[in-house]
């Protein structure tokens, strides 16, 4: 039985994300340094380069209930980890850049969905998966990440492009990113019946179910469907609620309305067996 002095893994979860997220939003907060070098170097006009910051804000935003839906199917680690191995690709690759589309591409699209895998939905989805007790301090403290993130990355990354140029600030920003990639592999777990656990504040309470199967975008996709639309993202789901419902359905009966009805007095000798003038309809 686990000690009450213990620390939950709960709290080694949470803070694994806190710094994932530090991490990500310090990623994110990356091109607003490099608009003045990119623009001195390449000449590449600052529309070109906000439509790729642009992507990259589309791309965060869109991707979140995909994320979600994939962190269901396959496991919170597995997902965490490629989406940090991914961002630490694109921002590594970064210096070899020389045309406007590598920008859109890297800058916009990889990190755009990357940065978006672990975005604002994982304090709600860490905290309700893993707590019971103090989840409003959980998501608190997990959404802090994201403003905390860019304070702490936002200064350094501008003396490094200050002293060093964008792409010793780049090679950087991605050697960061790499050294977590071991630590969300190795400490991050996907549920708390992972670890034989329940939820913090949830002793007692029976464990969650295994990881839900099928195609994960179809289930984020009937999530966001209009309610007229969601059958058809899942018929499979539907037909088997309906068996399931027939199978516990009890056999039909003759419903009782509470009525009653004279029977006129030729018919109470009729040869039907019925004796007296009243029946219930």
């Amino acid at each position: 039985m686990r000690s009450a002095n213990r620390l939950h893994y709960a709290w080694i979860v949470a803070a694994v994300t806190f710094v994932v997220g530090l991490v990500t939003a310090g990623v994110r907060a990356a091109p607003g340094v490099l608009i003045v070098p990119l623009e001195q170097e390449f000449d590449w006009s600052r529309a070109t380069i906000s439509f790729a910051i642009g992507i990259n804000l589309l791309l965060y935003g869109l991707v979140g209930p995909f994320a979600a839906a994939l962190m269901d199917r396959f496991g919170v680690r597995r997902t965490m980890t490629l989406a940090l191995a991914l961002t630490a690709a694109a921002v590594a690759l970064s210096p070899a850049m020389r045309q406007a589309w590598q920008l859109v591409l890297l800058w916009g699209v990889v990190v755009g969905v990357s940065t978006g895998v672990i975005g604002a939905f994982l304090s709600a989805y860490i905290a309700a998966r893993w707590f019971r007790r103090r989840q409003g301090l959980v998501v608190g403290l997990l959404t802090a990440a994201n403003a905390a993130g860019q304070l702490v990355f936002l200064p350094n990354l501008a003396e490094l492009v200050t002293h060093f140029g964008w792409r010793v600030m780049s090679l950087t920003l991605a050697g960061t990113v790499v050294v977590f990639v071991p630590l969300v592999a190795l400490l991050m777990r996907d549920r708390p019946h992972d670890l034989g656990l329940t939820a913090y504040g949830a002793e007692g309470e029976p464990t969650a179910d295994a990881a839900p199967q099928g195609n994960p975008f179809a289930a984020a996709f009937g999530a966001l469907a209009p309610r007229p639309l969601r059958g058809r993202w899942a018929p499979q789901v539907r037909g088997e609620r309906r068996q399931n419902a027939s199978a516990t359905r009890p056999p039909n009966r003759p419903r009782a309305t509470g009525k009653v009805a004279r029977i006129s007095p030729s018919s109470r000798n009729s040869g039907d067996g019925t004796q007296s003038g009243w029946v219930a309809t």
